[in-house]
C-alpha cells in the first residue's frame, strides 16, 4: 500500500497512548488506504522498579504514580481505568510485552506477505494484540510483563501459544524489537506517544490532538513530493 507513512511509537505501558488509542484509530479510519500506519516501540518503561526509584519516589512512588494515572484518565471519560493500577499489580518491564506483539507481528507477516501492506491497520493481528495488551493492564489490572497474560491474549485472537513461543525462541521477534528500539534512538523519540512522518521532519510527541494530526497528515497528502514545501 503506497500513501504517507506514519510510524507510531509508544510503549505499552504509557497511560498517554492508552487514552491516545481512539486518535490512531480515527486516522487509520479517515484516511483508510491513504496512509501506512506502522507499530513501532520506544523503551520508556524498561526497568520500572528503577524507574519509580528514579523518577517517583520523592513523589510518592508506586502510590503517587497511581494518583498521576488516575487523574490522567479522568480527563479523558471514554477509557476504562482500573482503580488499583500500579498498587496491586507492577509489571517489572514493558519489553516482554513489546516482544510478545512483536511476535504477533512475525506471524502476520508470515500470513500475508507483501500483502500485509493492504490489511487495515485495525484488522492486523498485531494491532489487535497491542490494544488488548493494553486493555489487560489498564483496565483489567493484569501483569502485562507476565507470560501467561500474552498466552492468554493469543489464545483469544485465535494464535497457538507454541507459535508465539518459536518467534521469540528464534530471536525474530527480538530482532524485530531491537530495531524498533534503534530506530527510536536515531530518530530522536523523546517519549510515548510519538507520531513520526516524512522522514522525521513533522514529530508530534505526547498528548496531541486529532486535529493537528489530521492537519499534519491532511499536508502532506497534499504536498507528497520533497521538491514542495510543506507549510505544516
Amino acid at each position: 500500500m503506497s500513501g504517507v507513512r506514519v510510524s507510531y511509537y509508544s510503549d505499552i505501558l504509557c497511560v498517554w497512548a492508552y487514552v491516545g488509542q481512539r486518535r490512531l484509530e480515527q486516522l487509520s479510519v479517515e484516511f483508510a488506504q491513504k496512509i501506512n500506519i506502522e507499530t513501532r516501540f520506544c523503551s520508556v518503561f524498561p526497568d520500572v522498579e528503577a524507574k519509580m526509584e528514579q523518577s517517583w519516589k520523592a513523589r510518592g512512588g508506586y502510590e503517587g504514580f497511581n494518583r498521576h494515572t488516575l487523574e490522567v484518565a479522568k480527563k479523558f471519560p471514554h477509557v476504562e481505568i482500573n482503580p488499583r493500577l500500579w498498587l496491586d499489580t507492577r509489571p517489572l518491564t514493558s519489553a516482554s510485552a513489546h516482544i510478545f506483539v512483536k511476535a504477533m507481528e512475525v506471524i502476520e507477516q508470515e500470513r500475508y506477505g507483501d500483502a500485509l501492506s493492504d490489511q487495515p491497520y485495525l484488522d492486523r493481528l498485531s494491532s489487535k494484540a497491542a490494544w488488548q495488551i493494553r486493555l489487560a493492564f489498564f483496565a483489567e489490572g493484569k501483569d502485562i510483563s507476565n507470560w501467561h497474560i500474552h498466552m492468554r491474549i493469543a489464545e483469544d485472537l485465535g494464535v497457538k501459544p507454541e507459535l508465539v513461543e518459536e518467534k521469540i525462541h528464534n530471536s525474530q521477534a527480538v530482532t524485530l524489537l531491537a530495531a524498533d528500539y534503534d530506530l527510536a534512538q536515531k530518530n530522536n523519540i523523546a517519549g510515548s506517544p510519538t507520531y513520526f512522518m516524512n522522514e522525521g521532519r513533522q514529530k508530534l510527541f505526547g498528548n496531541v490532538g486529532y486535529r493537528l494530526l489530521q492537519a499534519n497528515i491532511a499536508e502532506l497528502l497534499h504536498n507528497p513530493t520533497d521538491e514542495e514545501a510543506s507549510w505544516c
